[in-house]
C-alpha cells in the first residue's frame, strides 16, 4: 500500500464499509444458524423439554441433553456462535479494531481496488 491511499478519505471509507460488511455478514450467519439449527435442536428436544415444564430440575435438564447429543451440539454451536460475534463486535466497538486486522482489512480493500469490478465486492465497496 502506498502513501496516496493513507491519504486518499475514500480509502478510509472503503475499509469502513468492508468491516460494516464483516459485521452484517457474521449477523447473518448466527440469524440463520438461530433459523435453521436452532428449532432442528429444538424440535429434537420437544419431549424433554414438555418434561422440563412440567418438573424442572437441573438433572433433568443434565440428562435430556446428555442423551440428545446432536440437539445439544446444534444448541450450542448456535450459542456459541452468537457469544463469538458479539465478543467481537464488541471489543471493536469498545477498543477500536485491532491493528492487524485494520492491516487485513486495508490489504483486502487494496486487492478489491486492483480486481476492479469483477470482484464480488466491488459494488458494496468501492461504489
Amino acid at each position: 500500500m502506498d502513501k496516496t491511499e493513507n491519504a486518499d478519505p475514500s480509502f478510509a471509507q472503503q475499509i469502513k464499509r468492508l468491516h460494516q460488511f464483516q459485521v452484517l455478514s457474521r449477523w447473518v450467519v448466527v440469524g440463520l444458524l438461530w433459523l435453521t439449527v436452532a428449532p432442528v435442536s429444538l424440535w429434537n428436544l420437544r419431549s424433554e423439554i414438555a418434561l422440563w415444564h412440567q418438573y424442572f430440575t437441573w438433572v433433568a435438564l443434565r440428562y435430556g441433553l446428555f442423551y440428545h447429543p446432536a440437539a445439544t451440539l446444534g444448541l450450542a454451536f448456535c450459542i456459541s456462535m452468537t457469544t463469538a460475534v458479539l465478543v467481537w463486535q464488541s471489543r471493536n466497538i469498545l477498543m477500536g479494531i485491532p491493528q492487524q486486522e485494520q492491516k487485513r482489512l486495508e490489504k483486502q480493500v487494496c486487492r478489491i481496488r486492483q480486481q476492479g469490478s469483477s470482484h464480488p465486492l466491488w459494488k458494496w465497496i468501492c461504489h
